[in-house]
């Protein structure tokens, strides 16, 4: 297989694993019978109105179907914004002793760090849930949790650690550069600290998911669509900060609004 052919397959397998997970993140949300924003549907909602307690059996409140499910929402919602970085690898491949096989190493390292990321943030919920946080779904049970999270969360985009977490994240030639590894085990070596910057850059908006709901396609699209554009060249610096003031002013309403009205 010549290069060119060869290169081709390997980014349309890339594309194809996005689109799977995507694929598999709607099959396990209509299998749940939830709707687009993570709500149960008219099923759903019959059978828990038959049996509240029935949820607690649900594979949401277990460690391994709830680690797959994280762990696919990682690839569908992270992969895409690793596409600038592998762009950037391509480039080293023709213009420096770059490889194919170091290019794969790159997004194997990558995967792994958000996989682990994903074991976390799944004892996370089960925590939250049987310590009465959230519900069943993952959605923060307390308006002032949510608020908190939405403000928490704001608040990091405007700290040092953003700054520089984001900064690896959006221009990837420069560490690259600064951390060149050739082959197999080199990419992959580049890729689990591109991976730990990424988790470091990207942690809040995963956390939100307690807010909008772990399993809500339009958080997930929402959420994937920004993380996109923060890691774009053009305009990456541009939207970081803007977004922490959208944050903190969501939560201080969502706040004012529960003091408000909801007693």
């Amino acid at each position: 297989m010549s290069r060119p052919v060869f290169r081709s397959a390997v980014w349309l397998g890339f594309y194809i694993l996005i689109l799977w997970s995507w694929w598999m993140m709607f099959q396990m949300s209509r299998d749940m019978d939830l709707d687009w924003i993570g709500r149960p549907g008219p099923i759903g909602q019959a059978m828990a109105a038959m049996d509240p307690r029935m949820d607690m059996y649900m594979p949401m409140a277990e460690f391994a179907p709830l680690f797959w499910m994280w762990a696919i929402m990682m690839a569908a919602m992270m992969l895409p914004t690793l596409v600038p970085t592998l762009r950037s690898y391509d480039d080293l491949i023709r213009s420096a002793n770059g490889t194919r096989a170091g290019w794969l190493g790159v997004l194997l390292g990558y995967f792994l760090v958000w996989v682990g990321f994903a074991s976390v943030i799944t004892g996370l919920q089960l925590a939250l849930l049987f310590g009465g946080a959230i519900d069943m779904l993952g959605i923060a049970k307390s308006p002032y949790l949510a608020a908190g999270l939405l403000m928490v969360v704001g608040a990091f985009q405007f700290t040092r650690a953003k700054e520089v977490c984001h900064g690896v994240c959006h221009a990837p030639m420069t560490y690259f550069l600064g951390h060149w590894r050739t082959g197999f085990a080199g990419g992959m070596r580049m890729g689990l600290g591109l991976g730990a910057f990424c988790v470091g850059c990207c942690w809040g908006f995963m956390a939100l998911g307690f807010v909008g709901g772990v399993m809500s396609l339009l958080w997930m699209g929402l959420a994937t669509l920004f993380m996109v554009f923060e890691k774009l060249p053009q305009i990456g610096h541009a939207v970081t900060r803007p977004m922490g003031f959208v944050l903190i002013s969501g939560g201080l309403a969502l706040l004012v609004h529960h003091i408000a009205y909801g007693g």
